[in-house]
């Protein structure tokens, strides 16, 4: 597994990008208790991925596995840093699982969809990616991904007309995401109505295989913010420290009147678009570059440079990790899938189904 190869110390490549990792305060710096927990959620992301991706090679998994392997610390960053407790809502996308499980997302709910067992929280009875809780503030995944920040908006002003305030609304997106009709009305609407909006946007550098030069002219995506009259904000999605920070930073001034906040993560998608795809489109020299770097690992040796955790605390705590992926994917595994004689098959959200799923 990749979190734990190279684990004896920090490596040399990594000095040089030491003083990069936000090591000066911050009026938003994270404490070292959310550093760890942000970390952790990261870790169990990874490994369930690869537990998932080894079961879908397998013919055990239908439909499409989709990883956010290079992805963690962006996602995870934000879903930290949301309080359901408070309202907050969260739109997720195909490789936040991360940023899912950091929110509260619980581990078993996202190994009983992936097995479709009738015990998930969608029944066994959608796509293993399109799981959710809406009365818990995650909506389910839309395949039509530029839709999800037009759903967040919507759940915000009903909050709205209902008196409620305090929140932040947050939707995840991806560059090829910000090509759709859907993205601009959304985030133009957000706008005009200055909702509390956080919009996380995985520059992951491809959209499937169209490289981002073939996406927009533009020299960052953060720039597009200008054109909305919102704020932005362009990062390294590999630094856990900068993410952690900006987002810190975004969803305050979101609920301090603000209005809408775009966050421009740029990394790497350090795998195929789904497990099915090779990646073969991308070039050495891209998977070489600045943005090639695993982000879980640079983040675990940050917490040994910082001393946050020692390189026991550090291996227990996978190993912890390492199990609960298994018992979850486990307990799924030894589930019924929906039956169809006995199975009501009247829309989840019909209000025969809609007090018991959500």
């Amino acid at each position: 597994m990749i979190a734990l190869e190279n684990a004896g110390g920090v490596s040399n490549g990594l000095r040089d990008r030491l003083p990069f990792m936000s090591l000066e305060k911050s009026p938003y710096a994270a404490t070292p208790e959310l550093i760890v927990k942000t970390f952790r959620n990261m870790f169990l992301a990874r490994i369930f991925e690869e537990k998932i991706s080894a079961l879908y090679r397998a013919g055990k998994i239908v439909g499409g596995v989709y990883v956010g392997t290079g992805q963690e610390a962006f996602s995870a960053a934000l879903g930290q840093q949301l309080d359901r407790s408070r309202g907050d809502i969260y739109a997720p996308l195909i490789r936040d699982q991360a940023g899912r499980l950091a929110y509260g997302e619980a581990l078993h709910d996202a190994s009983r969809t992936y097995l479709g067992s009738v015990k998930g929280p969608m029944r066994g009875r959608d796509g293993n990616i399109h799981r959710g809780r809406p009365k818990e503030g995650m909506p389910a995944m839309i395949s039509h991904l530029g839709t999800s920040i037009s759903v967040i908006n919507g759940m915000m002003m009903g909050k709205r007309f209902k008196g409620k305030s305090g929140f932040v609304g947050a939707a995840s997106s991806g560059d090829g995401m910000t090509s759709t009709g859907a993205f601009h009305e959304g985030l133009n609407q957000a706008a005009v109505e200055k909702l509390p909006l956080v919009v996380a946007l995985a520059n992951n550098q491809y959209a499937y295989s169209t490289p981002t030069s073939r996406q927009f002219a533009c020299q960052d995506l953060a720039d597009r913010a200008v054109g909305y009259g919102i704020r932005g904000y362009s990062i390294d999605g590999t630094d856990l420290m900068a993410c952690l920070e900006t987002f810190a930073e975004a969803i305050d001034r979101a609920l301090n009147g603000e209005g809408p906040q775009l966050v421009v993560g740029k990394l790497l998608r350090l795998s195929g678009h789904g497990v099915h795809d090779d990646a073969s489109y991308v070039p050495d020299e891209v998977k070489a570059g600045k943005y090639g770097h695993d982000a879980l690992f640079l983040a675990r040796e940050m917490l040994l440079a910082r001393a946050l955790l020692t390189e026991a605390e550090l291996s227990n705590m996978e190993q912890e990790l390492i199990e609960q992926v298994e018992t979850a994917v486990t307990d799924a595994q030894g589930e019924n899938s929906p039956n169809p004689a006995i199975e009501s098959w009247n829309a989840l959200s019909s209000s025969e189904l809609i007090e018991r799923m959500f």
